[in-house]
């Protein structure tokens, strides 16, 4: 553990942060599967399930949790695979 004022302020920040970005990355998790399932039922609302995703993934880039080529990547991904669902 750390022994300095600064290092032990820098511990709990980095416990923050990792808390922080571990809700943000499980919601993205979530809002994808979300997507993957809505797509396998064929579901009416795919247009809605995906913009949710799409707006969650940008928030996790903007805020640094994902690289923002890693979130391109997964909102293309998604994007290519809600265009391939017909209800």
């Amino acid at each position: 553990m750390a022994n300095h004022k600064s290092a032990l302020k820098r511990a709990g920040q980095n416990e923050t942060r990792r808390l922080r970005n571990r809700a943000v990355k499980t919601r993205v998790k979530n809002v994808v599967k979300e997507v993957r399932e809505a797509a396998a039922e064929k579901s009416a609302d795919m247009a809605g399930v995906f913009k949710t995703a799409q707006t969650a993934i940008a928030k996790a880039a903007k805020k640094g949790v994902l690289h923002k080529r890693t979130a391109a990547r997964k909102i293309g991904r998604l994007a290519k695979l809600s265009q391939s669902v017909k209800p």
